[in-house]
């Protein structure tokens, strides 16, 4: 996924970032809200982590101005406010989580994972693909009974797939996912990810449409 970081702490920007980068997830970080804004207007992001105490204002009025507008990027909060009026106003401002600082960089994995499913059409992490037995939540993979180790681009990339299985991916979308606005993305790197996730899952788990994009095969 692509995720735009809306937090103003050096440190702790750092280690979210390091840990969604670490699991595969492009990360764009936004110690502002301008700059969060401006990050909105030039990309499409698949989650949004979102401080509530920010040097130029306040996250909630960030988030109702989204959804008023509407934006419906899901929205996971990450806060030092703890007290359950605090929870229920970023809720009803239109957050789908809540996270109290400090927490466990693990736990924010899973949240992220669970909010992507949900977003996806299937909160369920387990799905079965012709001789494929994919458990998102775990990142494990089996084919035919047998564990595939996967790559963390990989996985990002098979979850693109699999969150949108019907639909066309383009070349440019799936860039998106994979990289921010300050890596370097050679122009054919994103055709090599995909041919090494063919020999892995199926040559033909992954379909090409020649100058539009790719396409997950039907069951």
């Amino acid at each position: 996924m692509r995720i735009l970081l809306v937090e103003d702490d050096r440190v702790i920007a750092t280690a979210i970032r390091e840990q969604a980068e670490g699991e595969g997830h492009s990360v764009d970080w936004a110690a502002r809200l301008d700059a969060a804004d401006d990050a909105l207007a030039t990309a499409h992001f698949d989650l949004i982590l979102l401080d509530l105490m920010l040097p130029d204002g306040r996250g909630l009025p960030f988030l109702r101005k989204l959804r008023a507008g509407g934006d419906k990027t899901p929205v996971i909060i990450m806060t030092a406010l703890d007290q359950v009026s605090d929870r229920i106003d970023g809720l009803n401002a239109g957050a789908d989580d809540y996270l109290v600082k400090p927490f466990d960089l693990t736990e924010l994995s899973a949240r992220i994972g669970a909010v992507s499913r949900r977003y996806s059409g299937n909160p369920n992490p387990c799905i079965t693909l012709r001789d494929l037995s994919i458990d998102l939540a775990a990142r494990r993979l089996l084919r035919a009974g047998k564990p595939v180790p996967l790559t963390a681009r990989e996985w990002v990339l098979l979850e693109a797939f699999l969150q949108k299985p019907d639909q066309l991916l383009s070349k440019s979308l799936l860039e998106e996912r994979l990289y921010s606005f300050d890596a370097e993305v050679e122009s054919n790197t994103t055709e090599v990810h995909i041919s090494r996730l063919r020999k892995k899952l199926g040559a033909d788990i992954i379909l090409t449409e020649r100058g539009l994009g790719y396409r997950l095969a039907q069951p």
